[in-house]
């Protein structure tokens, strides 16, 4: 379950944001957009968030803080095994931020305990990297690493709550790799689990997000049933999926560890639903040529069901793309629902539907801006800064209207069009 995200220089995002799932005080829509994650720190347990909705103008990095987490992800999973450059691209509108590592931090709960994780790192090089976990409340140092200024030199400190052989991993640990995942490939068990977090427990999906792939992985594990109904549920006139397995020369561990980051080609899949004809005849299309939407609603579908029914995090970009305002409500309310919703399931997405955003879909803590200021960094913040009166403000019109930011700022084109 996710507490928590943070990322600081990393593509448009110069100075740290952080986005939480912790419920506020407010007692609005507590029995569906909330959830009690059970912790071992006290009688009392976390109140998360089951969404959170980011909004704003184009261009001003919504879609850039979701690349962060997968950023995060893919280096976690990869840094070990892979000799290839970090993925990370810092700030690059300010001359001092360029040469300077990007952070990514986040705050987990895993089986009742937890966790606080980040990095700093550049392309070249891991510059610091921390874990702290909470099993009973008090922070316990488990590893600190960083860079030695002037000397290059790495310094680890572990702490002594954390049980292994820590010299064999801080030898094997390369400078651009991350000790997590390198003693994990060493048999941490004691940092597998968070590991496993990250590899297990996100979904992403949406433009430029690979959600396709867990839709064929879905159907390849023979639960194409479930993806049907999914796609029944949201009223397309879908029967069959059918996949020609001798289209594609990936195996199903190819596709289960695909980059999260990577858009698939359809071309590449041939990938074919079937429709009823008049005639009850079954009449098969390729996905690719389907509707806009039918594509993104069959994405959606294999990362929404895995999400929902194992309590995982779904991230979804441009949620409102090529879908109607009444199914993108219906899939927000998927997560909001405790029966279709019982583990947990958390889903952060940017979207520009303002149909959805009410206070009778989301609570106030649930709302979230973005916007570009003048030197080009992004800006995350809550609608709970403007502290709108609960159920009564029209936050839809008052969006609209500038009350909060994060609209575009539209220029007169009068002039461009004159003789």
């Amino acid at each position: 379950m996710l507490i928590e995200m943070a990322v600081a220089n990393f593509r448009s995002i110069r100075d740290e944001q952080r986005l939480s799932l912790v419920a506020g005080p407010g007692k609005e829509l507590a029995a569906t957009n909330t959830f009690d994650a059970p912790t071992m720190e006290a009688a009392r347990p976390f109140t998360l968030l089951r969404s959170a909705a980011i909004y704003g103008p184009n261009a001003a990095g919504k879609s850039n803080l979701l690349k962060a987490f997968g950023t995060m992800r893919r280096i976690v999973l990869t840094s070990a095994t892979e000799l290839k450059l970090l993925p990370v691209v810092p700030f690059r509108f300010d001359s001092q931020t360029i040469a300077q590592p990007s952070t990514f931090e986040v705050v987990v709960l895993i089986a009742g305990v937890r966790y606080q994780y980040g990095f700093q790192a550049t392309a070249e090089r891991i510059f610091g990297e921390w874990l702290f976990a909470f099993p009973k409340g008090r922070s316990q140092r488990w590893f600190e690493r960083s860079l030695v200024e002037h000397s290059g030199e790495e310094s680890f400190q572990f702490g002594d709550k954390l049980i292994g052989d820590k010299d064999v991993w801080r030898r094997a640990t390369r400078s651009n790799a991350l000790l997590l995942s390198t003693a994990v490939q060493l048999n941490s068990r004691q940092l597998k689990p968070l590991f496993d977090w990250f590899h297990n427990t996100l979904e992403f999906s949406g433009i430029h997000l690979s959600g396709l792939l867990t839709s064929l992985d879905c159907y390849l594990e023979g639960h194409n049933s479930r993806v049907i109904e999914f796609l029944r549920a949201a009223d397309f006139a879908i029967s069959t999926v059918r996949i020609d397995e001798s289209s594609f020369d990936s195996s199903l561990d190819a596709i289960r560890s695909a980059e999260p980051l990577k858009q698939p080609d359809l071309r590449h899949w041939k990938v074919y639903v079937g429709h009823r004809s008049g005639d009850q005849q079954t009449v098969e299309l390729e996905l690719s040529d389907e509707s806009e939407g039918t594509q993104k609603m069959f994405a959606l579908a294999g990362p929404a069901m895995e999400a929902l029914t194992r309590g995982h995090v779904l991230f979804v970009d441009e949620l409102h793309d090529n879908l109607h305002p009444l199914l993108v409500r219906y899939l927000v309310g998927l997560f909001h629902s405790p029966e279709t919703n019982p583990k947990g399931a958390q889903l952060i997405f940017t979207t520009h539907e303002t149909a959805i955003l009410s206070q009778d879909v989301f609570r106030r803590d649930q709302i979230w801006f973005c916007e570009r200021d003048p030197e080009q960094a992004t800006r995350l913040f809550p609608l709970t800064d403007f502290s709108p009166r609960k159920g009564l403000e029209n936050i839809e019109r008052s969006y609209l209207s500038g009350r909060y930011g994060a609209l575009p700022y539209l220029k007169r084109l009068s002039e461009a069009f004159a003789a």
